[in-house]
């Protein structure tokens, strides 16, 4: 089944980069890594959030000097490549880029170091097309706590929160400690999202969802869209049977219209058997059908979510 694909996450911004010199190591084209446009033209559409990642001591250089390095090159990949790809700012934008045949790109912030993690940015990132933002990677920071630490929101990340959602970026809880995870939804008005995080009763890992955080995140209008990291789906034999198992569970929660996908894509150094990039996701869609999925029900999951979602944060 070959349905378009809307992917909440990947880091194949900093995958085109040398990590070293933070110079161009790839073109978006055609490359080795997960996602290209070359690939993508086997997709019927596809729209692909494209995250700044950025953390504390991540390389020689500043998280500065790599978000600016990511988003420039990343500009100019968009403009080489105009007649195949163009940045999206909204829905309206994806669906119209994505009907005249070309690949819809929407920029997103993982890990806020980059910006000095300081609310104040927010609203030159939203005049960038800036349109998610998590709170952090796998550290502590002067926003939050990780699931890797533990911790809870700080003042400046509550005020994070209210500025994002002022600027209509969608927030993205992946990879938020469970206290921070519960202390965002506490505050926020809008929709509550996780871009690329998997169900924790599956696979029990902290970077996946408990049960009750992915009905707390349909409440809110949000979603969570599946991850492709073998890490996050199981032990043993990883396959797209497992990523199923993920959805269907989410499913059996009533979750049909707040599940997408998040692939992680060139941000993980293992997929599953037979998943080897971005054009791999319509297996996924086939598998389901085998598993008794309605077409319309794996069309919201693979499009229709991720568009009602930003949607509501534009209100």
């Amino acid at each position: 089944m070959n349905v378009p694909v809307f992917d909440l996450h990947c880091d194949t911004a900093l995958a085109l980069l040398s990590e070293e010199t933070c110079q161009p190591v790839g073109k978006l084209a055609k490359r080795q890594g997960h996602i290209d446009l070359e690939r993508a033209k086997k997709l019927p559409g596809y729209c692909q959030l494209f995250a700044m990642f950025t953390t504390p001591n991540m390389g020689p250089h500043s998280a500065q000097t790599y978000f600016n390095a990511m988003l420039s090159n990343l500009q100019k990949e968009l403009e080489e490549n105009s007649q195949r790809i163009a940045q999206a700012r909204t829905m309206e934008e994806v669906q119209k880029i994505a009907d005249s045949g070309k690949v819809a790109a929407i920029l997103s912030l993982e890990g806020p170091a980059g910006i000095g993690f300081d609310p104040g940015r927010l609203e030159e990132l939203a005049s960038l097309g800036f349109r998610m933002t998590t709170l952090t990677w796998n550290e502590e920071n002067p926003l939050a706590g990780s699931h890797k630490t533990g911790g809870g929101l700080t003042a400046q990340g509550k005020e994070y929160i209210r500025r994002a959602e002022h600027y209509g970026m969608a927030l993205d809880v992946s990879h938020l400690s469970d206290k921070a995870f519960w202390e965002m939804l506490d505050i926020a008005q809008g929709p509550v999202s996780a871009s690329h995080s998997n169900s924790r009763k599956v696979c029990p890992v902290s970077r996946n969802l408990t049960d009750e955080m992915f009905k707390a995140i349909c409440e809110t209008g949000g979603v969570a869209g599946i991850n492709l990291y073998t890490d996050f789906l199981g032990e043993g034999t990883v396959d797209v049977e497992t990523v199923c198992r993920h959805i269907l569970h989410f499913l059996d929660l009533g979750g049909e219209k707040h599940i997408a996908l998040g692939g992680d894509l060139d941000g993980c150094e293992r997929l599953p058997e037979g998943i080897t990039g971005i054009d791999c996701w319509p297996k996924v869609a086939q598998a389901l059908l085998g598993h008794g999925v309605e077409e319309s029900t794996i069309k919201d999951l693979f499009w229709n979510n991720a568009i009602r979602m930003f949607d509501l944060c534009s209100m």
